[in-house]
């Protein structure tokens, strides 16, 4: 299916002097500005970033959907001739002014910024797929738990083109989503024709909830594009741009083009992409880097760019097109951070840097964020109790997390009573937690920071399993025929329990030392073990997880969290000192 977006720039009104004849134009520069995994993040995420300057190094405050909008329109005022692409995850995993209103709010931010097309990310399927073509098309049928349409009765969707390449419904083959869109820009006589195509990555329904993506299949990411990379060159496409919801990483910095320590699961991707392929706007990964792929494989001359997250970087990629040749003959791209006004810290305010562009906040999606903020604020600013101290996902040498074990906590205690499911141990997944947790300055948090670290509404779920099925469960931690970005991601675990593990050894015997209380587990008894609705059904590819007895379904993960606050009176970030491993980490 092609959807066509017919961009004309409009004509160009030359006024020169009377009986001369102006020169043809020789070319025309195109300008592509992309972000992706924004992850309706509207408010400013209160986070910074590094940028080297020539006396050593400047810290700007970044992000927020505003800052974001006014920097893509100064950008974009620089030349008629521009599209604005999202590499994917544009909502999914929301903090809790776009969650609680089914991401509607991005939706409608992104409308009035005059974005043109965005890739499907595994998140726009966090709530199935009849709820993404709800944002597509508009309406308020209920898809979901959560209410549509609270704030706007008459929810139109998204103004801009979802784009899903490789995801086919398996009961008829047909995706009423298409695959790719032309957008034409006209300068004079002249016309020259973007084709955009959408993929996703082919293991989406590993990070998904199985429910949101009962039913669709997920095709070869580069086999597809190839495929309509070669549609859109017939249709007369003469620029090619893949946004490809999967990515890698660099040992760069975000201010060079270099492709220097490029990895990652996008890597065996770009190798089978055809050359009809101009430009790789990718995400996921939620890294930023600019690579021109040609340096690494001279048969593979496009860029290859990806923004971050959050929306605190914009790709700004400019093309030159030779007009009389018919030709590409320039591309180029860099990151550019969405400074904003700044923000508090526990060290004190992160202030913005004159020597770095701020960019005039949007007033129109300024006006959209705080009549959802005001809607939802009664609730985002309930305390739920002190916190003695910063609470973060970066992990240990054991790949556990101090978040992780407070999660597992939270989730043990709210089901260790026989009525709830009499469990004895608790397991939670680093893809889950999605925010840091962080007090503020009176030492307190609140509900919405509860809901920025697990925004997907997951269940609690007690089952029985077996020592040896949850020797198993660990042991599927490090399978190595998993995607090696999926891979080694440690289970946090709860209070009480421990295990060793040397990835030295072979699969299968990497898990050592399992104890419960100071007990070794036997691999014939029974326990209840807690663990979301997300990996009891076999989500992040832990299939063990599906073969639970007795389960007992429970109460919102967010809503244990909270519950865990109230009853400790102040909670005590949880040492990661549960999980042991033997042998020694490599580092990244």
């Amino acid at each position: 299916m092609l959807w066509r977006l017919t961009g004309l720039a409009g004509a160009l009104v030359l006024v020169g002097c009377a009986g001369v004849a102006l020169p043809p134009p020789q070319h025309m520069d195109i300008a592509l500005l992309g972000f992706n995994d924004l992850h309706g993040q509207l408010e400013p995420p209160r986070q910074s970033v590094a940028l080297p300057t020539a006396q050593g190094s400047i810290t700007l405050p970044v992000g927020g959907i505003a800052y974001l909008a006014g920097t893509l329109a100064a950008l974009k005022a620089r030349t008629p001739y521009h599209a604005v692409v999202a590499a994917g995850d544009v909502v999914g995993a929301s903090p809790m002014v776009s969650a609680l209103f089914l991401d509607e709010p991005t939706i409608e931010a992104l409308n009035h910024m005059q974005v043109d097309v965005s890739a499907v990310g595994n998140h726009e399927l966090d709530r199935g797929w009849s709820e993404l073509l709800r944002l597509q098309h508009g309406g308020c049928a209920p898809y979901t738990a959560r209410q549509p349409c609270q704030l706007s009765p008459a929810f139109a969707g998204a103004n801009f083109q979802f784009l899903a390449a490789n995801i086919v419904p398996e009961h008829d083959g047909q995706t009423p989503l298409p695959a790719t869109a032309l957008k034409r820009f006209t300068q004079g006589a002249n016309t020259v024709t973007v084709g955009f195509i959408g993929v996703t990555l082919r293991g989406a329904p590993r990070v998904v909830s199985p429910a949101g993506v009962r039913g669709l299949y997920f095709a070869d990411e580069a086999d597809t594009a190839n495929a309509q990379a070669a549609r859109l060159r017939a249709q007369g496409a003469d620029v090619v741009v893949l946004a490809l919801h999967e990515g890698g990483a660099t040992s760069a910095s975000v201010v060079e083009t270099s492709c220097s320590g490029l990895r990652g699961d996008i890597v065996p991707i770009l190798e089978r992409l055809s050359p009809a392929i101009d430009v790789v706007m990718s995400g996921h990964t939620h890294q930023a880097y600019v690579c021109d792929y040609a340096s690494i494989n001279p048969a593979k001359p496009f860029l290859l760019t990806s923004a971050g997250a959050y929306g605190m970087w914009v790709t700004d990629i400019a093309l030159r097109f030779d007009l009389a040749a018919r030709r590409l003959v320039h591309k180029s791209a860099r990151n550019v951070a969405v400074q904003n006004s700044g923000y508090e810290s526990s060290a004190g305010k992160v202030m913005p840097s004159p020597l770095y562009p701020s960019y005039v906040p949007d007033v129109g999606v300024q006006a959209v964020l705080e009549r959802y903020r005001a809607a939802a604020a009664p609730l985002i600013d309930k305390p739920v109790g002190p916190l003695a101290g910063a609470v973060t996902r970066h992990t240990a040498p054991s790949g556990e997390s101090t978040l992780g074990n407070l999660v597992a906590d939270a989730q043990l205690w709210a089901t260790q009573s026989p009525p709830a499911g009499g469990a004895q141990l608790s397991f939670m997944h680093a893809g889950g937690l999605r925010a840091d947790l962080l007090p503020d300055a009176q030492g307190q948090v609140r509900y919405g920071q509860l809901f920025a670290v697990q925004p997907f509404g997951n269940h609690l779920v007690v089952q029985t399993l077996t020592g040896a099925q949850i020797r198993t469960l660990l042991e599927q931690q490090f399978d190595p025929s998993t995607s090696p970005s999926q891979r080694t991601r440690v289970l946090s675990v709860s209070s009480g329990f421990s295990y060793h593990y040397d990835l030295s050894q072979p699969p299968g015997a990497r898990v050592t030392a399992m104890a419960l209380h100071g007990q070794p587990l036997e691999d014939a008894r029974d326990y209840r073990v807690v663990v979301s609705s997300f990996l009891a059904q076999g989500g992040d590819r832990y299939p063990i997880l599906t073969q639970g007895r007795e389960v007992l379904g429970g109460m919102l993960d967010v809503d244990a969290l909270e519950g865990y606050f109230q009853a400790q009176g102040r909670v005590v970030p949880p040492l990661p000192r549960r999980i042991t491993r033997i042998d020694t980490p490599v580092s990244r």
